[in-house]
């Protein structure tokens, strides 16, 4: 089965990560679940940092991955 990812966006497209969903998760209940994560660690901490959610994020299986970003098109 191809991998599938999620683009979580951020402020700004730096800001943005890829991850990598578990293979039994479909799309949307990938969706479902790391909204729901990410919710709670902000909920659990205010002043929470991309590495909070990272950490939660691969608790349940989702991994973030590396990526390059293209040249602006004008």
């Amino acid at each position: 089965m191809p991998a599938k990812f999620i683009l979580l966006p951020g402020k700004s497209i730096e800001q943005s990560h890829l991850v990598r969903i578990p293979e039994h998760y479909d799309a949307m209940e990938a969706f479902r679940h790391t909204t729901g994560l990410i919710a709670g660690v902000e909920e659990a901490n205010p002043d929470y940092t991309w590495e909070d959610i990272e950490e939660a994020l691969e608790a349940q299986g989702f991994e973030t991955v590396e990526y390059v970003l293209g040249p602006e098109v004008d």
